[in-house]
């Protein structure tokens, strides 16, 4: 490869690489997550007006009751259910927007995240909840994507993952104090800490890996370069 072709290639790269900030790829990732997103929360909508119409038997039923068998149901229903539309609209934005972000990385990371947070945040409640509860809603799967978000900017080199939580955290940032307790009584902080700490290991375990580097060492007689791995 010759000094006037090596930008060229690189640019082309970066516009086909949807991790690229900037790129066409990128914002092509990034839109068809929005859209995505987007797509789920009126699934939300219509999960909440059928609890409704059935004296909230759905809430009762598939929420997660602390310290009970019957409450661990709840693990995997929970996300899907809502104490009023009021709560579904008030988790609706911040679903949308932390979620587009982590499924434009890729649709495999982005549920294999999600199932781990929703599964860390809902054993928590189960954990250490109030056994006199049944604990519904997002918010715990919303703190983890926060939470990941914010980690994988760290442990992948994309400072634009760390921006758009922490402008999403400022916007919303009242909302944080869920994780502490006693705050509010209708609010359940282990969720939310839970689904944060879980958020920050997935962002770990899901990692994408970078490949190994690779030297660029002249081929003797030739312009351009044989490329040699580094041990």
């Amino acid at each position: 490869m010759t000094t006037d072709e090596a930008p060229s290639s690189i640019s082309r790269t970066r516009e086909r690489d949807p991790r690229s900030f900037g790129g066409d790829a990128f914002y092509s990732s990034i839109g068809r997550a929005f859209v995505a997103m987007c797509a789920f929360v009126p699934v939300l909508f219509g999960i909440q007006l059928l609890d409704n119409l059935t004296a909230h038997r759905l809430r009762r039923d598939g929420g997660v009751q602390p310290h009970t068998l019957q409450g661990l149901d709840g693990v995997v229903l929970a996300p899907f259910l809502h104490a009023s539309f009021e709560h579904v609209t008030a988790n609706s934005v911040p679903l949308i927007l932390l979620g587009t972000f982590v499924l434009a990385a890729g649709t495999r990371r982005f549920l294999a995240a999600t199932a781990f947070i929703a599964v860390a945040s809902g054993l928590g409640v189960w954990f250490i909840g109030d056994p006199r509860t049944v604990v519904v809603g997002a918010s715990g799967v919303i703190f983890g994507y926060f939470g990941l978000l914010v980690v994988r900017g760290v442990v992948e080199r994309s400072w634009w993952n760390i921006a758009v939580a922490l402008l999403i955290g400022l916007l919303y940032g009242w909302q944080l104090v869920g994780v502490l307790p006693g705050v509010d009584s209708t609010i359940s902080w282990q969720g939310h800490l839970c689904g944060l700490v879980g958020g920050m290991v997935a962002a770990v375990l899901f990692r994408r890996r970078r490949p190994r580097a690779r030297a660029q060492v002249p081929a003797s007689g030739e312009e351009g370069a044989l490329s040699l791995p580094v041990s």
